[in-house]
């Protein structure tokens, strides 16, 4: 399954990179959905989630949008293994979203938490700093 641009999937790590380039907007949110719902599918573990927001330009999405993400998110999610989704965003939109989506999660097995430090967000993931970068 080839990924979509700028997602990487690190099978030994037992994790997804997405580093977002130029705008995020709904197309490109529903592309790494799509491939993230694929990849759960056909994946024999669960694997922690990354995404580096720090090079994108900007951000054309909606709260309405996000919610919606999130929540489906949740329910195709439910009752599998509990996984790690950090987001690293030093924009203040990014990081509103990012929390939203934390905050919808909440209480699923998706564990979302919104980073402005590559090193903590690596400590949280349990990998290096390298691989992050």
């Amino acid at each position: 399954m080839k990924p979509p641009p700028h997602v990487q999937f690190h099978e030994d790590l037992g994790l997804l990179v997405w580093r977002p380039r130029g705008v995020i907007n709904e197309s490109a949110v529903n592309k790494i959905i799509a491939f993230l719902g694929k990849l759960e599918g056909s994946s024999n573990k669960p694997f922690n989630r990354f995404t580096d927001a720090l090079a994108a330009d900007s951000i054309e999405l909606n709260f309405r949008f996000i919610f919606h993400v999130s929540l489906f998110r949740r329910l195709s999610y439910a009752g599998r293994p509990p996984v790690k989704s950090a987001i690293l965003a030093v924009d203040e939109a990014m990081a509103r979203y990012g929390r939203m989506h934390a905050l919808v999660t909440q209480g699923s097995p998706l564990k979302v938490r919104v980073f402005d430090d590559r090193a903590a967000v690596a400590k949280w993931l349990g990998v290096s700093k390298e691989t992050l970068e």
